[in-house]
C-alpha cells in the first residue's frame, strides 16, 4: 500500500454517525491513535434529522421489553447493552451538560428538544480525546494482510491502520451519507449481506386515487390491520381488539400479520403516519409470499352493534338531512365524499331514506375501509434499514469480525432494527461504544 503521505493510526473509525462518533470517542479514550473518516462534509448528519430534528435518543422501557423492539436479533444485544445501556448513556450526555427528559411511551429526548446539542456533545467527546477527523473522505475499500486489517482505501488515497471500526451506516436518508457503502465493503471480505429491507416506511396502495383523495388527511385512534390476502377475501370481524406486532407479548392468528393502534396519514400514494411505519417491515416481508391488504377500523372503541345504534339515531334525529351532512360526525371532512362514493350511496340522499342495506354497507366501511399494498416505498426512502451484516459472523461480545482480525462493526450496517422509540439510536451508541473499546483493547496488545 502506498502509505507515503496518509496518516498512521491505531484504529480507523469508517463514518460519523452515532456509532461512529461514539466508537471514535471510546476507543480514543482508552489512549488509542484514532482517525475518523467520514465522507460528506460533516459528522453526525443522521442524528440532526432523528425524532424530527429533536433527536430521540434512547428508551425508558425494561431491558426485556427493550430487546423484544429489535425482533428475533435483538438477543444480540444483550452483552452490548450490559457494558453501556441508557443509564450509562444519559450519565455520558450529563457529563457533558446535555439534559434528557421522559416523554410519551418512554421516549427520551434532550431537554432543548434540538438534535444539534447532542452532536455538540459528540463533537467535545471527540476533540477532548484528539481524535483526528478527515471529511470528504469515502472508504472504497479494506486493506487484508494474512487476514487481518492493515489500513483502509479511499478515494484520495490510502490509510494505515491496525484496526477498522466499520460505522457506514443503513442505505436509508442517502442525503445524510447512508447509501449501503459499508454492504458493498464487509460483503467484498467475505462476510453474508442479509437482504436489506426498507423499515419504518410508508406503503404504496393499489387505490392510489382513493388515498390520493384524501391525501392529507391525518386519523387518531384508529386501527390498522394487515392480512395476507387480498382486500376483498378478508372477513372484517377478524380484527383483532387488542395490538399485535414487535415487541408485544402475543403473536396474531392468520392471515392477521400484524395490527396497529393510533394514529396514520393518507398521502397521494396510499396510507402514512405513525402505525403504518410500525407495521410496514412486516407488510414488506410478508409482501415477498403474496398479497397483502390493510383493513382500517375508523371507531375501533365502537361494536357494530353500538355504531349500528349510533346511526340509526342520527339518521332518524336529522331525517331530513343529506347523508353527506350526516356523515360530518364521524369523519373529516375531506374523506366524506370519497367515503360515500365507496357505499355507492348517492350524496344528496336524504337521511330517511336510507336503506337497511345502506346502512350496513356505511357501518362497514367505518369498521374496514381496505387497501391492497402494492409494496413499501423504495429502501432510501426508509428510517430504517433492515437487513445489512449477518449477525453470526459478528462476535456480540467484542462486535469483532469472526472472519477478519482487526475489523469490527457497529450500528445500523449490522442485521439490527427496531421500531421507532429511540430503539435504533441506543443500538447505534450501545454497539459503537463496545465496538471502539474491544478495538482499542486489540490495537494495545498488538
Amino acid at each position: 500500500m502506498n502509505t507515503d503521505e496518509k496518516i498512521d493510526s491505531d484504529i480507523i473509525v469508517v463514518g460519523g454517525g452515532a456509532a461512529g462518533l461514539m466508537a471514535a470517542g471510546r476507543a480514543a479514550q482508552l489512549g488509542a491513535r484514532v482517525l475518523l473518516l467520514e465522507k460528506t462534509d460533516s459528522c453526525g448528519k443522521k442524528i440532526l434529522v432523528s425524532g424530527k430534528t429533536r433527536c430521540n435518543l434512547t428508551n425508558s422501557a425494561e431491558l426485556k421489553d427493550f430487546i423484544s423492539m429489535y425482533g428475533d436479533n435483538g438477543r444480540f444485544l444483550f452483552s452490548a447493552f450490559h457494558n453501556f445501556f441508557r443509564p450509562e448513556l444519559l450519565g455520558f450526555l450529563n457529563n457533558y451538560g446535555l439534559a434528557t427528559k421522559v416523554e410519551r411511551g418512554g421516549r427520551i429526548f434532550p431537554v432543548s428538544d434540538d438534535a444539534h446539542d447532542v452532536v455538540r456533545v459528540f463533537k467535545k467527546y471527540l476533540a477532548a480525546n484528539k481524535v483526528q477527523i478527515e471529511l470528504n473522505t469515502k472508504v472504497t475499500g479494506i486493506a487484508i494482510q494474512d487476514n487481518a486489517v492493515c489500513g483502509v482505501k479511499t478515494q484520495n488515497g490510502n490509510y494505515r491502520s491496525k484496526a477498522v471500526i466499520l460505522a457506514t451506516g443503513g442505505a436509508t436518508w442517502p442525503s445524510t451519507g447512508s447509501t449501503g457503502d459499508g454492504y458493498k465493503i464487509s460483503a467484498g471480505l467475505g462476510h453474508n449481506i442479509v437482504k436489506l429491507k426498507p423499515a419504518l416506511v410508508p406503503l404504496i396502495a393499489h387505490e392510489q386515487k382513493l388515498a390520493q383523495s384524501m391525501q392529507g388527511v391525518s386519523l387518531r385512534n384508529v386501527r390498522a390491520t394487515a392480512f395476507r390476502d387480498k382486500a376483498a377475501v378478508i372477513d372484517s370481524a377478524l380484527t383483532p381488539d387488542c395490538v399485535y406486532g414487535r415487541g408485544e407479548k402475543r403473536s396474531p392468528r392468520p392471515p392477521v400479520i400484524e395490527s396497529r393502534f393510533g394514529e396514520m396519514i393518507f398521502t397521494h400514494f396510499g396510507l402514512g403516519g405513525p402505525i403504518i411505519l410500525l407495521m410496514s417491515l412486516a407488510v414488506a416481508e410478508a409482501l415477498e409470499k403474496g398479497p397483502v391488504s390493510i383493513l382500517i377500523d375508523l371507531k375501533p372503541a365502537l361494536t357494530r352493534e353500538q355504531l349500528h345504534k349510533r346511526l340509526q339515531r342520527d339518521l332518524d334525529k336529522s331525517s331530513k338531512k343529506k347523508i353527506s351532512s350526516i356523515m360530518k360526525e364521524y369523519l373529516p371532512a375531506k374523506m366524506i365524499e370519497p367515503f360515500i362514493e365507496l357505499t355507492g350511496i348517492d350524496k344528496e340522499k336524504l337521511a330517511h331514506q336510507i336503506t337497511a342495506p345502506e346502512r350496513e354497507k356505511i357501518i362497514e366501511l367505518l369498521k374496514a375501509l381496505r387497501f391492497n399494498i402494492k409494496s413499501a416505498l423504495p429502501l432510501e426512502k426508509a428510517i430504517v434499514t433492515a437487513g445489512g451484516v449477518s449477525l453470526t459472523e459478528i462476535d456480540p461480545r467484542t462486535m469483532a469480525s469472526k472472519l477478519i482480525t482487526g475489523l469490527y462493526f457497529c450500528g445500523e450496517i449490522m442485521d439490527i432494527d427496531a421500531d421507532t422509540g429511540g430503539y435504533n439510536l441506543q443500538a447505534a451508541f450501545s454497539t459503537g461504544y463496545v465496538a471502539g473499546e474491544k478495538a482499542a483493547e486489540y490495537v494495545n496488545h498488538f
